[in-house]
C-alpha cells in the first residue's frame, strides 16, 4: 500500500471512531488495531494523535460545510429548512466527533482545529448572505446570520444529549428562530425593516416563516 494510500485509510478509520465516540476516549492502539497495522507505523504517518485527529476533522469540515449549499430558488424559509435538514444528517452521522469538534477535545487551542470550525462557519455565513442576496452586510444583519450560527450549533450540541425534543421540530425552530432575529433587529433599524419585508413578501402562507405569523397571532389570541 502507498504512503498516501495508508494515510487515507488511517484517516478514514480514525474518522469512524471519532464519530462514534469523542476523540478522547480513542487511543493509537485502537486506530492501529482497527487498520490492521502496528502502532509504531501509525506514528510513521502521523506524529500523534493529535495530527491524525486534525487531518480526520477535514473530511467531516468540508462535508458539513457543503451541506450549507441550496440552490437560490423558492421562498428562503423552504431553503433555510432543507439546509437544517442536512445540517441535522450531518449532526447524527457524526454525533461524538460533533460534540468534542465544538466543545473541544483533545485539539483544544490547536489552530488547526479552530480554523476548520471557522471555516464552516463562514460557509455558513457567505451562503446566507447569497439568499438573502447581500453582499455587503450592514453590522446588523452580520450581527444576526452569526449569532443564528451559533444558535444552530449550540441547539444541535444540547439536541445530541438525550435527543428529548423530535429532530423535525428543531429544524423548523431554527428556522423560526432566523425570522424572529431578524424580526427583532428590523424593529430597531430601517434596512433591516426593508430586507425582511422583502423575504416576506416572497413567502407562501403554508411555509415555514407563514407558519411562523400563524403560530405568533394564535398565541396572542
Amino acid at each position: 500500500m502507498g504512503v498516501e494510500e495508508r494515510r487515507q485509510q488511517l484517516i478514514g478509520v480514525a474518522l469512524e471512531l471519532f464519530s462514534r465516540r469523542s476523540p478522547d476516549e480513542v487511543s493509537i492502539d485502537e486506530i492501529a488495531s482497527a487498520a490492521g497495522i502496528s502502532r509504531p507505523l501509525v506514528y510513521h504517518y502521523f506524529p500523534g494523535k493529535l495530527s491524525l485527529y486534525e487531518a480526520a476533522l477535514q473530511r467531516p469540515s468540508d462535508d458539513l460545510a457543503a451541506r450549507f449549499v441550496e440552490p437560490a430558488e423558492g421562498p428562503l424559509g423552504a431553503r433555510l429548512l432543507r439546509v437544517m435538514g442536512r445540517y441535522f444528517d450531518f449532526v447524527e452521522e457524526h454525533g461524538p466527533g460533533f460534540s468534542a469538534l465544538m466543545r473541544g477535545g483533545p485539539a483544544v487551542g490547536s489552530s488547526t482545529t479552530n480554523a476548520l470550525v471557522d471555516s464552516v462557519r463562514q460557509a455558513a455565513y457567505v451562503q446566507i448572505l447569497s439568499h438573502l442576496d447581500v453582499t455587503d452586510p450592514p453590522a446588523r444583519l452580520e450581527l444576526v446570520v452569526r449569532s443564528w450560527i451559533s444558535l444552530a450549533e449550540s441547539t444541535a450540541l444540547i439536541w445530541l444529549d438525550g435527543r428529548r425534543i423530535p429532530r423535525a421540530e428543531l429544524e423548523t425552530q431554527l428556522v423560526h428562530d432566523f425570522a424572529a432575529l431578524t424580526a427583532v433587529s428590523a424593529a430597531y433599524d430601517e434596512e433591516m425593516g426593508a430586507l425582511l419585508r422583502r423575504v416576506i413578501e416572497a413567502e407562501p402562507a403554508d411555509g415555514p416563516f407563514g407558519d411562523l405569523v400563524g403560530r405568533l397571532i394564535a398565541l396572542a389570541s
